[in-house]
């Protein structure tokens, strides 16, 4: 009797157990971002809930540095494989790092823009299509990226944007009398950029997408509406992007900058001539780090690098937020992470110092 007891009791204490393991595995997952340092280049992975990957761009092709960096990022976050490879554009400090990045660990399905390139680029488009040989697909404005459990937009590609307003965009009103400048080169104006929304938080990356066209998607319906995380354009340097127009539409909370420590971020901006008046939409402050933290509502802005070409206080976020701090020769190559909810509450860790930030997104 007292064995048949003894039995039950086990039996309710393994049950018990189960429903634990089961809940545990029952509650949701969370969206990571992880910022690899390419030093000036350009490569950000994306884990679903799911467990599904999303790498963009790959960075510079120099002594495999960057593939090696991205490899090393995924294996850390217990990736096997890349599922989904989205490439920006033709260039070299974003395609540079693929090839040698294929032969480290396999990509599932390759996305990027047409078969139109500018002549000086076509070694990366060559890399990007012998890599992606039966298993790329050429993407337009209003596409998804089938990243299960997060939906990732294609917005802008080919010199296109899309069609509809995405996130509650509407008129925006600082497209009136707004600046006008030329196409910045056509990679640039070419290139995609993608929204992800996952539940309140939304993010948006338009890569090195130039003046031209980031007004084309914001005026004179703001198509991308409000955003949580912004991934600087241009590297930080917002060199002929960056207007106010586009930031002030999207107003977003948190910028994180992709900048290396002589590229981007501190650069001069030489395309038009500065007039330091952020409230008039016509105006803008050339200083690309002052432009970013005048935007009404910012919350934080976290840096790859210390701007060494500027190394102004006044030019760069606080030390605590930047994930690098040295040159290139001695450059750790410190990632920057955001975890975020579904609930809109995300937090953005440096992992130099594991210096860390909570927000929650205000939508």
């Amino acid at each position: 009797m007292s064995i048949n007891r003894s039995f039950q009791r086990t039996l309710v204490l393994a049950a018990a157990l189960c429903a634990l393991c089961s809940s545990a595995f029952a509650q949701p997952r969370d969206l990571e971002i992880i910022w690899i340092d390419t030093e000036g280049g350009a490569a950000t992975l994306f884990i679903a809930p799911s467990g599904e990957s999303m790498l963009i761009d790959t960075g510079y092709p120099d002594n495999d540095r960057d593939a090696t960096r991205i490899n090393a990022a995924a294996r850390a976050a217990g990736l096997t494989k890349i599922d989904h490879f989205v490439l920006s554009h033709y260039h070299r400090d974003h395609a540079g790092g693929l090839a040698a990045l294929t032969k480290m660990i396999p990509i599932g399905r390759y996305y990027g823009p047409n078969d139109m390139v500018e002549l000086v680029n076509r070694e990366w488009y060559d890399s990007f299509t012998t890599a992606s040989a039966g298993k790329r697909s050429i993407v337009k404005p209003g596409d998804r990226i089938p990243l299960k459990g997060v939906d990732v937009r294609v917005v802008t590609a080919n010199e296109n944007i899309i069609a509809a307003p995405l996130n509650g965009g509407k008129t925006n009103k600082l497209c009136d009398n707004a600046a006008q400048m030329s196409a910045a080169g056509f990679e640039n104006s070419r290139m995609v950029g993608v929204l992800v929304s996952f539940g309140k938080f939304t993010y948006l990356n338009l890569i090195d997408l130039d003046w031209r066209t980031e007004m084309q998607l914001v005026c004179p319906l703001n198509k991308v509406g409000r955003i949580t995380l912004y991934q600087s354009g241009r590297h930080g340097g917002l060199d002929g992007a960056g207007s106010p127009a586009l930031l002030g539409a999207i107003q977003p909370q948190v910028i994180v900058v992709n900048n290396g420590p002589k590229k981007g971020l501190g650069q001069t901006d030489k395309r038009i001539q500065p007039i330091v008046n952020m409230a008039n939409p016509a105006n803008y402050e050339k200083n690309s780090y002052l432009r970013m933290a005048g935007i009404a509502g910012i919350e934080g802005i976290w840096q790859g690098h210390l701007s060494l070409v500027d190394k102004d206080p006044a030019h760069n976020t606080a030390e605590d937020m930047t994930a690098n701090l040295e040159d290139t020769a001695e450059c750790k190559g410190n990632t920057i992470k955001a975890v975020a909810a579904r609930d809109g509450r995300f937090t953005v860790t440096n992992n130099r110092n594991g210096f860390s930030k909570t927000y929650a997104a205000r939508k």
